[in-house]
C-alpha cells in the first residue's frame, strides 16, 4: 500500500531541511542558501546547497539533488520506506503502512528494542556481584564511574545462558536473540549467549540507537576481543565507535585510535573527538561517514607494524574523503593512554596542536617515515 500523500505532505512540512542535513554537514550560510562539502561525493570546495526557502538541496559537483526524504535515502542508503519511516519518527509521527514494509519495520525497532534491553541488562551486571571481575578490570585502566555511566559499559556474567535467561523474563526468545547476534546457535542446535565472562561496550549509531555490541574476555580465551556480528540493524563497515558523542565535539578534528578503551581513556581525559573503528581495518564509508562532521582527522594508532601498515591503508582513504590527514607520534609512551597517564593531558594536547605532521598519500608510500 502506498503512503498517502497526505501524510508525506504533513512529513515534510514538520522537517527542516537545513537542521537535517546540518546534523552530518557543515553549512555555512552565503546569501540566502547554506553551503557545504558534499556528503556524496569527494570534494575540497564546496558545491553543495541547501536552500531553507524552497526546503531542498543540491550538489553542483555530482549533481544530486531533492528534499529531505531524498537525502536520507543517499545518505544512508535506505528505500524509500525506510527513510519516511525514520523521518517520521524525527517529526512524532506514525507512517501509516501495512504488508511486508511494516514487518520489515518491526522488526528493526523490535531488534533494536532487543539492544537497548541487552545493554541495560549488562551494565546493571557491572555492578553487581558476578561482574566484580569486569568493573575491577576498568577501575584498574583507570577509568571513572561516571565514564563507565557515559558509555554504558557492562558485563556478561561466565554463564552459557545469562541473557537468554534475563531477556526470556522480558519476552524475548532465543531466537529473538540470534537475530539481534546476542546469542549463537551450535551443529546440535543448541543455542547459547554469544558474549560470556567479557566487558561489554554497547556500539551505538549516530542517531542514538544501540546496534550492536563489543566484548573483552576476561581470561585467555580467544578472541580477545568479541564484536557483534553484521545484523538488520548493525554493520561494521559503516559505522564507528563513540561518533555518536564525537560528533558534537567543537575540536574540528577526529582523533582515531585502534580501539574502545583508547577511545573510552581519550574521551575521560577531555579528548571529546576520539572514535575507532569496530573490530575492522578503516574503510570508505567510514572515512565518507567521519568526513561529514570533521574536516581533519589525526591518526592515533600504535606505532607497531601493524599500526603503520593500518595507517599507510587509512591516509589515502581519508583523503579521498576530502579531510586532512595527520599521523600523530607518540614519544615516551607506547599509546595516547599510556603517554596521558603518565604526562598529563596538557602535554597530549600539545603533542596533538604541535607534534602531528601533515602526510600526504606519497609519504604514506614512503612508510610514514618510521
Amino acid at each position: 500500500m502506498a503512503i498517502p500523500d497526505r501524510f508525506l505532505d504533513e512529513l515534510i512540512a514538520r522537517i527542516d531541511i537545513v537542521d537535517l542535513v546540518s546534523e552530518s554537514v557543515r553549512l555555512t550560510k552565503k546569501g540566502r542558501n547554506y553551503w557545504g562539502l558534499c556528503p556524496f561525493h569527494s570534494e575540497k570546495t564546496p558545491s553543495f546547497s541547501v536552500s531553507a526557502d524552497k526546503q531542498i538541496y543540491k550538489c553542483f559537483g555530482c549533481g544530486k539533488g531533492g528534499g529531505a526524504i531524498n537525502f536520507v535515502m543517499e545518505l544512508d542508503n535506505l528505500p524509500f520506506r525506510d527513510a519516511v519511516a525514520l523521518l517520521a519518527k524525527r517529526a512524532g509521527l506514525e507512517v501509516p503502512d501495512s504488508g511486508s514494509s511494516a514487518g520489515a519495520k518491526e522488526r528493526r525497532e523490535k531488534l533494536l528494542t532487543i539492544n537497548k534491553q541487552a545493554a541495560r541488562t549488562f551494565h546493571r551486571w557491572l555492578y553487581a556481584p558476578e561482574g566484580a571481575d569486569g568493573l575491577a578490570y576498568l577501575q584498574r585502566r583507570g577509568l571513572s564511574r561516571r565514564t563507565l555511566t557515559s558509555f554504558g559499559l557492562g558485563f556478561a556474567p561466565n554463564r552459557w545462558d545469562a541473557l537468554i535467561q534475563e531477556l526470556g523474563q522480558q519476552g524475548y526468545d532465543k531466537r529473538d536473540l540470534l537475530d539481534a547476534g546476542l546469542a549463537v546457535s551450535n551443529q546440535d542446535g543448541r543455542i547459547y549467549d554469544r558474549f560470556r565472562n567479557r566487558v561489554m561496550f554497547p556500539i551505538i549509531d549516530i542517531r542514538g540507537e544501540v546496534i550492536g555490541f563489543g566484548g573483552r574476555v576476561m581470561d585467555d580465551s580467544t578472541p580477545k576481543y568479541l564484536n557483534s556480528p553484521d545484523t538488520p540493524v548493525y554493520n561494521k563497515s559503516r559505522n564507528v565507535f563513540a561518533l555518536n558523542i564525537a560528533k558534537k565535539s567543537k575540536a574540528g578534528r577526529v582523533i582515531l585510535t585502534e580501539g574502545y578503551m583508547y577511545t573510552i581513556s581519550l574521551h575521560q581525559a577531555g579528548f571529546d573527538s576520539a572514535v575507532a573503528s569496530l573490530g575492522t581495518a578503516l574503510t570508505p564509508e567510514h572515512a565518507q561517514l567521519l568526513s561529514r562532521y570533521f574536516p581533519e582527522a589525526i591518526i592515533a594508532y600504535d606505532g607497531d607494524g601493524a599500526g603503520v601498515s593500518a595507517t599507510q591503508r587509512a591516509i589515502p582513504l581519508l583523503e579521498r574523503a576530502g579531510m586532512k590527514v595527520r599521523v600523530l607520534r607518540v614519544t615516551g609512551a607506547k599509546d595516547p593512554d599510556e603517554f596521558i597517564k603518565q604526562f598529563g593531558r596538557d602535554a597530549f594536547l600539545r603533542l596533538l596542536d604541535q607534534s602531528c605532521l601533515l602526510y600526504t598519500s606519497d609519504a604514506a608510500d614512503e612508510g610514514l617515515g618510521v
